[in-house]
């Protein structure tokens, strides 16, 4: 085996060894460093691969190794933009994108048009070219966006949105331009563009989620669940290069595919945002940096004037676009500011576009100089364009998502709530425990990292193997919120009572959400309906949530939710839809609420401050709700909003719910929900609904409707 001699080192360091760990170095240094200095540290790992990099030290070469994990980094980003994109917001918002796109593709293509044609006196086909450059632009400041918690911010969402359209746009001019420069542009090339494109459009939004449903539900490891999603963005980023695109874009069509099926709150989501942040975005950027080179602003002046004319098309277009942006949609500085810091980056598509058009000789010289459709001054200008653009996109990003995040955060407290959320999972059964946990990751509050506890009772007359079995259950509970940043705490009781047991516990944490887990095979037994209704529901200050999982949460498409006639007037009724809005929201599933007239006119109003993806049904009798329950297909889930004997929406069907649920959704997920009927709670609630930040105005329009 070779030993590494540093006496006989020499540059680019070729020891694999070596290399990695000088990449984790700076990888690992460049935020502790630079976040001290408030400067975005991806903007130091430009730099750092500029100076570690061919260009400057050669310290590394930029080879194989490095290109791969770098298009890794870069697909990766691509994919969270549209896994984390909250999807009925982006169809609400869908015309606002567009608008965007059409503002932000428009102004840097005629400004660039304007220099390379009239300035810089190319001819057509390259002016529109290099005009089409500056109209796409890179999302390198998206995972600092995510981390500050402000992804379903309004301008984020028509950022995402117009980004993925002006992508699309740009790169199509780039196929154009090649085929017109090859002399292959006539019907059969529009004909082809559109078939690939449409068959493209429809294996990874209509396929992929089949799949990938189909794979989670068979599935349950989680490494080969990352591999699998590694897998899909890699077919996507594929299938788009075969199609005629870039693969970024493939990349973002996956990540919108899988959208529903990984939800914000999992396990799955955490390590899929945790490897991409910690190492391939990190070399993407890196390996950008690798690119530059200063050297040849130095060589020639004409280099400085096209990169001067670069410069001024896009970071001006962009601006251009943003403030138009801005004022057309009434948003705040800071949205547009936002705006213009995320789409200000030009990296990816740019770097490829400049790429293609240098390779491509359309002609020669007198003295067979090759002339190109992108010349080495627009090559050039092009590395000073991808420095500039994302130094300008790190530190506008920066600067306002703190300032709208401190906006969000200050919106959160400032309903001094006296309330705080506390989930109680009561476990008995191991094979109920990850489904029981992932139900309750979904809906939690997002400010709820710690307090969440998962109870085993034991009878005290058990023997041993009942200790060792709690403590099997309790560590699988714990590790499954571990992987999704939260802490949950393990209690264990010894009593022969075991509702007295968890009763105990209720009072002692202030419980606020009682969760109960079904078991699959067995259902609503006759001894657990009894202890339902002469042990649980007497708590009268908890949610009562019982919870049967046939398939993952994350699998399920659509929730039925079935309301029954004035369930609004219940003190805990805002409590319990909190937590249907949550399931909704984290899990990017469809909602059809089944109410009366009344209720649906209470759902309408919250509708339009806190969206989500749903459809409202005005039932008049409980039978055509129960006939919308009978009518699910598979991966359909129901959800039941029942009422505590004596309250004003209990009626006597009720009591028949289990033994309907047991005869007709055993194969199907279902959740009870028994809002708790104390006035105190209710006047708390008030309080506690907005100090969740996702949902901030439904604290608003709850304190409107209860006065």
């Amino acid at each position: 085996m070779p030993i590494l001699s540093i006496q006989h080192l020499t540059f680019p360091i070729e020891d694999p060894l070596l290399k990695f760990l000088l990449e984790l170095i700076i990888i690992l240094s460049a935020p502790l460093l630079l976040n001290k200095i408030k400067v975005p540290h991806l903007l130091g790992l430009i730099i750092a691969g500029a100076l570690i990099g061919p260009n400057g030290f050669n310290v590394l070469a930029r080879d194989s190794s490095v290109v791969v994990t770098g298009t890794t980094g870069l697909l990766y980003i691509m994919f969270l933009a549209g896994l984390e994109i909250d999807m009925g917001d982006f169809k609400k918002n869908k015309w606002k994108s567009i608008t965007f796109s059409i503002y932000t593709f428009a102004a840097p293509f005629v400004l660039g048009f304007v220099g390379g044609y009239y300035i810089l006196q190319f001819n057509l086909l390259t002016a529109i070219l290099f005009a089409s450059l500056f109209s796409s632009h890179t999302l390198i400041v998206y995972p600092l966006i995510s981390k500050l918690g402000i992804s379903k911010n309004l301008s984020v969402n028509i950022t995402v949105g117009g980004t993925m359209i002006t992508d699309v746009l740009s790169l199509l001019v780039l196929a154009v331009v090649v085929g017109m420069t090859q002399g292959e542009v006539g019907s059969s090339f529009w004909v082809r563009l559109s078939i690939s494109m449409l068959l493209f459009g429809l294996i990874v939004l209509l396929l992929f989620p089949m799949i990938g449903r189909w794979f989670f539900k068979q599935v349950e490891d989680k490494i080969s669940q990352y591999i699998f999603v590694l897998v899909m963005i890699y077919l996507a980023a594929l299938l788009a290069e075969i199609a005629g695109v870039e693969a970024i874009i493939g990349a973002f069509f996956a990540g919108l595919a899988m959208n529903r099926l990984i939800p914000h709150a999992s396990s799955l989501m955490n390590r899929v945002e945790f490897v991409g942040n910690a190492i391939f975005i990190p070399f993407f950027l890196i390996s950008v940096g690798m690119l530059i080179d200063f050297n040849v602003f130095f060589k020639s002046w004409e280099t400085l004037g096209v990169a001067a004319i670069m410069l001024v098309a896009s970071i001006g277009g962009k601006y251009i676009a943003a403030v138009a942006t801005q004022k057309t949609f009434k948003l705040s500085k800071d949205e547009g500011n936002l705006i213009f810091g995320m789409s200000s980056a030009s990296a990816a598509a740019t770097l490829a576009s400049v790429m293609v058009g240098y390779n491509i000789i359309i002609s020669e010289t007198a003295n067979g100089e090759p002339i190109r459709l992108l010349n080495e001054h627009v090559l050039n200008g092009s590395i000073l364009l991808i420095l500039i653009s994302c130094t300008i996109s790190s530190f506008i990003s920066m600067a306002s998502a703190q300032r709208i995040a401190e906006a969000d955060k200050e919106d959160t407290v400032s309903g001094n709530s006296r309330e705080i959320e506390h989930i109680l999972l009561a476990m008995n059964h191991e094979e109920t425990v990850e489904r029981m946990v992932n139900l309750a990751l979904l809906m939690k509050a997002d400010t709820n990292m710690d307090r969440v506890f998962a109870l085993n009772v034991i009878n005290e007359d058990k023997n041993e193997s009942s200790v060792k079995n709690a403590e099997k259950i309790l560590a699988m509970a714990v590790d499954t919120a571990a992987a999704a940043d939260v802490k949950m705490q393990p209690l264990t009781r010894y009593d022969n009572d075991v509702i007295l047991g968890i009763n105990n516990v209720i009072k002692e944490k202030k419980v606020t959400d009682l969760l109960i887990g079904l078991e699959d095979e067995k259902g609503f037994s006759p001894s657990f309906v009894y202890n339902l209704y002469n042990g649980y529901l007497q708590n009268e200050h908890v949610n009562v949530l019982v919870y049967h999982a046939a398939q993952p949460i994350a699998t399920v498409k659509r929730h039925v939710v079935l309301i029954p006639r004035n369930a609004e007037k219940e003190p805990g009724f805002f409590h319990a839809l909190l937590r249907i809005w949550n399931i909704a929201q984290n899990a990017g599933a469809f909602i059809s609420f089944y109410a009366s007239d009344t209720t649906i006119e209470v759902l309408e109003r919250i509708l339009k401050k806190a969206n989500i993806e749903a459809e409202l049904h005005a039932v008049q009798h409980w039978k055509e709700a129960e006939k919308a329950a009978m009518d699910l297909d598979e991966d359909e889930g129901l959800i039941v909003l029942m009422a505590k004997r004596g309250m004003t929406s209990y009626f006597p069907q009720m009591r028949f719910m289990p033994e309907f649920l047991n005869q007709h959704l055993h194969d199907n997920n279902y959740l009870l929900i028994y809002p708790f009927s104390e006035e105190e709670s209710a006047t708390m609630e008030k309080r506690a609904v907005s100090n969740h930040r996702d949902f901030a105005e439904i604290g608003k329009i709850i304190g409107k409707l209860f006065k």
